[in-house]
This record gives C-alpha cells, structure tokens and sequence, in this order.
C-alpha cells in the first residue's frame, strides 16, 4: 500500500487503477483528455501557428470511444474514493457536458460546478467564437450521503472573508511555472498551482491523500506535498512523467506550524447565549456594549437583551440596532470586565470543550 503514497507511476491509467485498492483516497482530481476535436491547424491573423492541443493523447475516434474511456476510469476512480471522499473533474465544453453525464449515472452526487474564468485566455483569432476564456469544474462527492470535507471558513478566509464563489478569476499557467525546454511547452494544458491550491485546501485535510489519474507535470502532487498532503498519480506519458518527478522532487512541503487552517464553525458544539447565564458567566441586568459602545442593552434572566423597544436574541437585536436582516451577536456584543470592554464570544470559548479548539 506504501507505494501509493507520496509516489507517482509511468504507466497507462486504465491498467493501473484496477491494481490500486479500493478506498485508498480522500480526494480525486482528474485532468483528463479534453477530446477537443481539432482538425485542420489553426493560425493567426498573420498565418503563425498556433500552438494548441493537437497531442494523440487528446485524440478519440469517435465519441462512444471517449465515453467509454471515461466510464471506465471514473468507476475505478469512485472504487479507490474512501466513503466520505471526494471527487473534482475539470473539462471544457468539449467534454464537461458528457463527464457531468457520467459522474451522475455512477451515483456521484454532484455539490457544485465551477467556472475557472482565465483573465489571460488565448483569444479567438478567426472571429467565428465568443474567446474561450474559461474552464468547468464538476466537484462531487461519493454518493449522496458523503460526509465529504469543505473547508469553509478557510475559502472564506482566502477570498477577504466573504464566501467563495463558484466563479474562480485566475491565470492559465505561463511565466517561471510554465514547464520548458528548448523554449517550447512541456505539456499543453499544464494547470496554474493557484488552481490546484483552492481545490485541495477547501477539499482536504492536512495529512489526507490525493490522487490523480492524469498527473501530466504533476501540479496536483507538487502543490498537495507544499500543503502537507500525500499524493499518488499516474502519467502514461515518458516526457511528462520524468518532468513530473523533478518537479516534486524539488517541492518543499511548507513549514508544518504554518499548515493548520481554520476549523469550519458549523463543526464546533453551539453553544447557545442562555448558557452563559445558567452557567453564571453573565448575570441578568448587565449591560451589553456594541463594538463603539454607542448601543447598549441589558440581559434578561431567559438570555434574551432589551434595547429601548428592541428585545430577544442576541442576534435579532443586533440586527435591528444596525438596520441588518442578520449578525452574528456574539462579535457585536461586548461586556465590561474590570474597566476593559471584552467580546462576550470569548465567555463562549470557555463553554466549548478542548477538542474543538
């Protein structure tokens, strides 16, 4: 079992799979042959080539052909997914659409699809097309009743704390990360790390195992071994498996105090105002203080606060104080400890047991 971690295999993944054994991984990022149908080549305005995906890996004979590549390897994927795993797929309109198709006929249960927009996209040179300035991601657990991983508060965190959305602004990969030799591409679609960096911080944990069956340059294991994950992949292709190895080989696993993220709070006992008074941390009648101290409101002996007219939790009055359909009471209201004005949400801290801090 040992060589399926931290380890990647030259080899054909539709072999490979069936050897690996069955709920190995935590998580599954598959970067597969998009099957993008390109005929004749393709040239700029000033007859220059333009380098697109004309690899054989990417070419299919038809599309029964491709279909059944891909029910074949997203079966053997869903068999090594542990129950609570989960899965991301990425394609462009090419082949998303039918992917979608697949995951859901084997029971994947689909959570979101997200849309990677390039701010950088190769522009449309004959004028026929909208410019192709995104990819599709389709990320999916096992089955329905998954307790997949999604590191919530850590994505919130990432993006100025405001929820993630599933509309993703990052850059094709190009500059110093864009492999090379001889001045041309290693690997046609070789993806940014920026990307595989929100993907395996909002669906995994530190010490958890990723996979990947198409593992080209090896993005998804350099940056799950940066964010202190295992990894196991699979490349068919000589060139991009050995670029691959010295890419990860010269990876260095970020320092491991700076690898923890922040607990989702919905994983964390709720621990309800009331508490505070039953437990004698707060007594009824004193005052509450917003973060200025320009409201106040006095606590009742049912754990409910008065504000002139204004009563009930300490979240619906807070609300009403700033004009908000919601807030969260526990940062807005603050006490007054020994002349220092404290937040009433580290008297919350007490109540919550040692585990979950």
């Amino acid at each position: 079992m040992s060589k399926f971690f931290n380890n990647i295999i030259n080899g054909d993944s539709l072999k490979l799979l069936k050897e690996i054994p069955s709920k190995s991984f935590d998580l599954v990022f598959a970067d597969p042959p998009y099957n993008m149908q390109i005929g004749e080549k393709l040239k700029r305005p000033d007859e220059s080539k333009v380098n697109g995906v004309s690899d054989k890996w990417d070419q299919f004979d038809s599309f029964e052909h491709y279909d059944n590549f891909s029910k074949e390897w997203l079966t053997e994927c869903k068999r090594i997914l542990k129950d609570n795993g989960s899965i991301w797929v990425i394609g462009s309109y090419h082949n998303i659409f039918r992917l979608g198709y697949h995951l859901q006929n084997l029971n994947f249960w689909i959570l979101n699809d997200v849309i990677w927009r390039k701010n950088n996209p190769m522009p449309n040179f004959r004028g026929t097309r909208f410019t192709n300035a995104h990819e599709t991601l389709i990320w999916a657990s096992k089955n329905k009743k998954s307790k997949y991983t999604f590191n919530y508060q850590s994505l919130k965190c990432l993006n100025d704390d405001l929820q993630m959305r599933s509309d993703w602004m990052l850059p094709i990969c190009n500059g110093k990360e864009r492999l090379k030799k001889k001045g041309k591409k290693i690997h046609s679609t070789q993806k940014p790390e920026a990307l595989l960096h929100r993907i395996i911080l909002a669906s995994t944990n530190k010490g958890d195992i990723v996979f990947d069956p198409f593992i080209g340059t090896g993005t998804s294991a350099v940056v799950a071994k940066k964010l202190g994950r295992k990894y196991f992949g699979i490349e068919k292709n000589k060139s991009y498996f050995i670029s691959a190895q010295e890419r990860i080989n010269k990876t260095r696993i970020i320092e491991d105090n700076y690898l923890d993220t922040i607990q989702n709070s919905k994983l964390k006992p709720r621990i309800p105002f009331g508490s505070l008074i039953e437990m004698g941390l707060l007594k009824p009648g004193t005052i509450l203080f917003d973060p200025k101290q320009k409201f106040n409101a006095k606590i009742m002996v049912d754990g409910s606060i008065k504000h002139k007219n204004s009563e009930g939790s300490i979240h619906k009055v807070a609300a009403s104080i700033m004009g908000t359909e919601s807030c969260n009471g526990w940062t807005y209201w603050h006490y007054n400890l020994n002349g220092s004005i404290i937040p009433i949400d580290q008297l919350r801290q007490r109540l919550i047991p040692k585990t979950y801090l």
